[in-house]
């Protein structure tokens, strides 16, 4: 791999570590986040058991997605992209892109609407780590 493509595989990787981790978090937590709570004005206690068995399941299919994108993106970066395939260039950013638009959208709603301060930023910058390395790999072989 070149310089440029061997940059592109870090922002790739760097953003399977963000959207990865974020999996891991949700799909592993006993309750809900602090920003949760703040965002519906209740301790994690005061739920009812059929609510927070509710948020888990959101919360624990929401991290498995996540985990899962970060699974095949991966794979796709260790053997296709290194190998200098073509379409994992592609392929790499499209599902780390709909997770990383999709948990921005929510956090979004939940931000402009609740007095709550979820973490926007860590979709943003995976986000633009995926953008930036599929710039990268687009760009020309040499170099």
């Amino acid at each position: 791999m070149n310089k440029r493509m061997k940059i592109a595989f870090l922002c790739h990787f760097l953003a399977v570590l963000i959207v990865s981790s974020f999996g891991i978090i949700y799909l592993f937590r006993s309750e809900f986040m602090p920003y949760h709570s703040a965002a519906i004005g209740l301790k994690w206690a005061e739920l009812t058991p059929s609510f927070q068995i509710l948020l888990l399941a959101l919360m624990k299919a929401t991290g498995a997605s996540c985990f899962a994108v970060g699974i095949y993106t991966v794979i796709l970066l260790f053997i296709p992209f290194r190998r200098g395939e073509v379409w994992p260039r592609w392929a790499i950013p499209s599902g780390g892109l709909v997770v990383c638009a999709g948990v921005l959208y929510a956090t979004l709603i939940v931000a402009f609407n609740t007095p709550s301060k979820p973490p926007w930023i860590a979709p943003v910058v995976g986000a633009i780590l995926l953008l930036t390395g599929l710039f990268l790999s687009l760009g020309k072989a040499n170099g």
